[in-house]
């Protein structure tokens, strides 16, 4: 078998297995946020916490209560590695300084799992399991609790209220992510993944020294990492590493994990509006989407430049030879489109134009599918666009599931679609323009200009995956990349709620001859338009400086 052949047959297998579990996973997941009846153990958690689960919030205090509880969350991160040296078992590793401890308490609060150092060298078991892994936890269900509440705002009318964030928040947790992640991490487990408290030990020689490797809960965390769309791996390898990812199955199977909430999300959404039907256009949409940057990748790495990557069958470079290039090319698509970040192989040596795209894909916002509910809000975002652009060209009020999109709504939303660039951008020109920062680029010329504008993408988009050729281990990087995820967090966040808030206040518009319909394949055309010109418009310049110039010139 060919390795094009072989690597079509796994995208053919992803999709059969995504499209078994998108009606029951989807359709659970709406019964779980519109149920009334709370579980024993969530009591349990309400009464310890001292929430009140049946108390109805606006916009305005949902907002207080993400905020609140991602600023403990930071906090309490921050102190755990700060103290990291005086814990038990710590493995014997010293306290992370401040600089990086901020950097990482902001990057695992914020579901981006961004990484500047060596897991394996760097972080014991507590911080590992009580601090980093408990994050991955919260801050996807976080992520699916902001998400469920934009639903609620076109699902209601005439009231202000969206739910209650600590019910929604302790919901995703309870009957969500921690069953899914139950069984991903037995099956992780069976196919050899490693699960232990072990020390550090010595596993043989290599190059005339001795190997050095720790092991840890490292299946459990695996399967959060990627089933929350989190990203961030217990070695530094990410999964590349043969104890995260041993074999081509697991490979799969972890590219699975990642896309199936964010796909099945496109369910919950249909059925908590009702209408199947808009859920399934908002599906195509994503899935339009993915299924093309997975063919352009393929296509550009499978591209044969000589007898040395004809022979390897495309571009091997930086890529797993357990995994090949069409598995390695799923995931960077799969992994950039979303909010996972998680690396089977290192895109800084990609392709040129292989590693724009996965650049574009983090800087189309991470919406196709995109991370556990901020995928789902991003497109949603994206479609108030496109009905507010479709309503230019009739000259018609817009409108979108009965609600009017009026001038409020649409600043809100156009808010939403720029602070991600400009923050991105920002940060990528400060550090262009001052002399210390580019001391860190391993590349010069446009491949170096990539591996910062990369970073801070990766960072604003929460998507935490990295060039790779980086040192971004700096007082400068761990500071503006942690800032970057903070505000590339929290305030589109604020946009979308308070969107939210003025949908649900509306009363229903009801559908006439001239409504847009908004589940029919015309709309799902205009809306992947909208995506592809917005983000193009946005982005186009510096992705001319960086990775179309390296790759038209290669």
């Amino acid at each position: 078998m060919g390795p094009v052949l072989a690597g079509v047959l796994q995208l053919l297998a992803l999709i059969g297995g995504l499209a078994l579990a998108y009606i029951p996973l989807g359709t659970y997941m709406a019964k779980v946020y519109s149920s009334d009846r709370h579980w024993r153990v969530e009591r349990w958690i309400y009464k310890g916490i001292g929430a009140n689960p049946d108390t109805e919030m606006r916009w305005s205090a949902y907002l207080r209560g993400v905020l609140a509880f991602s600023a403990v969350g930071v906090l309490f991160l921050y102190l755990l590695q700060r103290l990291q040296g005086r814990l038990p078992g710590s493995l014997g590793f010293k306290s992370i300084d401040p600089d990086q401890a901020f950097n990482t308490a902001a990057s695992f609060v914020t579901n981006t799992n961004w990484q500047s150092y060596y897991g394996e060298q760097a972080m014991g078991h507590v911080v590992q399991t009580a601090g980093l892994a408990v994050q991955n936890f919260v801050s996807a269900a976080v992520g699916i609790a902001v998400a469920v509440a934009l639903v609620r705002g076109f699902a209601r009318s005439r009231t202000g209220e969206l739910g209650n964030f600590w019910s929604d928040m302790v919901r995703g947790v309870v009957r969500i992510l921690l069953p899914g992640a139950f069984i991903a991490a037995i099956v992780l487990v069976a196919c050899g993944a490693i699960q232990n408290f072990s020390g550090i030990h010595e596993v043989g020689q290599f190059m005339g020294g001795s190997q050095q490797w720790n092991g840890g809960a490292v299946a459990s965390q695996e399967a959060i990492k990627e089933f929350g769309t989190n990203g961030g791996g217990y070695f530094n390898a990410n999964s590349a590493h043969p104890f995260e990812n041993p074999t081509p199955f697991t490979n799969l199977f972890e590219i699975f994990l990642l896309l199936v909430i964010p796909f099945a999300l496109t369910r919950t959404f249909g059925v908590m509006v009702g209408s199947i039907k808009q859920g399934y256009a908002i599906l195509a949409t994503m899935a339009t989407i993915w299924v093309g940057f997975v063919a352009l990748m393929m296509w550009t790495e499978f591209a044969h430049h000589g007898p040395a990557l004809q022979l390897a069958g495309g571009a091997m470079e930086g890529k797993e030879t357990r995994f090949g290039v069409g598995s390695s090319s799923i995931f960077a698509v799969s992994t950039t489109l979303t909010s996972t970040g998680a690396v089977d192989s290192f895109h800084s040596s990609f392709t040129g134009l292989g590693g724009g795209i996965t650049l574009l894909g983090m800087q189309l916002g991470e919406i196709a599918p995109g991370g556990t509910g901020s995928g789902l809000y991003g497109m949603l975002i994206m479609a108030v666009i496109a009905v507010f652009i479709a309503g230019l060209m009739v000259g018609r009020t817009p409108e979108y599931l009965g609600k009017k999109i009026g001038t409020r709504e649409i600043k809100l939303a156009a808010c939403y679609i720029l602070i991600t660039p400009a923050l991105a951008l920002v940060f990528t020109a400060a550090a262009m323009a001052l002399p210390t920062p580019g001391n860190s680029m391993t590349n010069s010329g446009a491949h170096g200009f990539s591996e910062i504008l990369y970073a801070y993408t990766s960072g604003a988009n929460n998507n935490g995956s990295a060039f790779a050729g980086l040192n971004a281990d700096t007082q400068w990087f761990n500071t503006t990349i942690g800032l970057a995820m903070i505000l590339g967090r929290f305030l589109p966040m604020v946009f979308v709620l308070a969107l939210a808030g003025s949908l649900a206040e509306q009363k229903p518009v009801p559908e006439t001859a001239g409504t847009l319909r908004t589940h029919k394949p015309l709309f799902v055309g205009l809306l992947v338009g909208a995506i592809l010109i917005i983000t193009g418009l946005t982005y186009f310049p510096a992705l001319a400086l960086g990775p179309l110039a390296e790759g038209l010139a290669s």
